[in-house]
């Protein structure tokens, strides 16, 4: 298992579903662990329990990971909790489900600000820390939907793809930095959106299965560990689709 006892890590989104089990995987690493959350506190607070209930450290942060002035007060208070952010899982997100005749303007721009926007504020508020370091690990949760169709609608495909793009462009720059910038893509995990209506069953997947939490938090495990491996992004689908 890689070694993060020195190390503090971010999970937006991070209470519940993939952003819990990947901050709890972090937490399992020795990395400090802020979760991040905007409306569910005591979930949130359930997942700090868990870490510091096997004796890790970690601290719930609420903000809106969209606005700007949220991040910067949110990794003011991580910082002052926990120090600065070596790791950064960017896994706050949104899924309306809308059709194509359904979908509004306000439903675009509030998917791009939650799904797209939130990977720009956050990752540009932790790099000049992580240059300065000369270690660094970002890792955006996308989706299949980026090359698929997928069920949530086309303002959602359009975030997840632009995600990836940034992921690309961020490990471009920042090669030389000493950090890696990734990003998985699962699809059909058993969360809370594919549970409330996005796949009645698993009938689809090769596999036979929906995917776990558990199984996305050991690829971004394994992405963190990997100082040789960024751009890329790692398809998590059961046999669903191939990258």
């Amino acid at each position: 298992m890689t070694d993060l006892s020195k190390r503090v890590a971010l999970v937006t989104g991070g209470s519940r579903g993939i952003g819990r089990a990947v901050a709890i995987s972090l937490a399992e690493a020795g990395a400090a662990v802020a979760v991040n959350y905007l409306e569910r506190s005591a979930a949130a607070e359930s997942v700090v329990k868990a870490i510091r209930g096997k004796g890790g450290t970690a601290v719930a942060v609420r903000a809106d990971v969209s606005q700007a002035a949220e991040v910067t007060r949110m990794m003011a208070e991580v910082g002052n909790a926990l120090g600065p952010v070596d790791v950064l899982v960017n896994n706050a997100g949104i899924g309306l489900v809308r059709t194509v005749d359904a979908l509004t303007e306000a439903d675009f721009d509030l998917t791009i600000a939650v799904n797209l926007k939130s990977v720009f504020l956050c990752s540009q508020a932790v790099i000049s820390g992580m240059r300065a370091r000369k270690w660094g690990r970002i890792v955006n949760i996308s989706s299949g939907a980026a090359r698929g169709a997928g069920g949530v609608g086309p303002h959602y495909n359009a975030s997840k793809a632009g995600m990836e793009g940034m992921t690309r462009g961020y490990a471009a720059r920042l090669v030389k930095d000493g950090i890696t910038v990734n990003a998985v893509a699962p699809s059909l995990i058993e969360t809370d959106m594919v549970k409330q209506g996005l796949a009645s069953d698993a009938s689809r997947i090769p596999l036979g299965r929906f995917g776990t939490p558990e199984e996305c938090a050991q690829i971004v495990m394994m992405l963190v560990g990997n100082a040789y491996m960024t751009g890329q992004t790692v398809a998590l689908s059961g046999g669903m689709s191939f990258l």
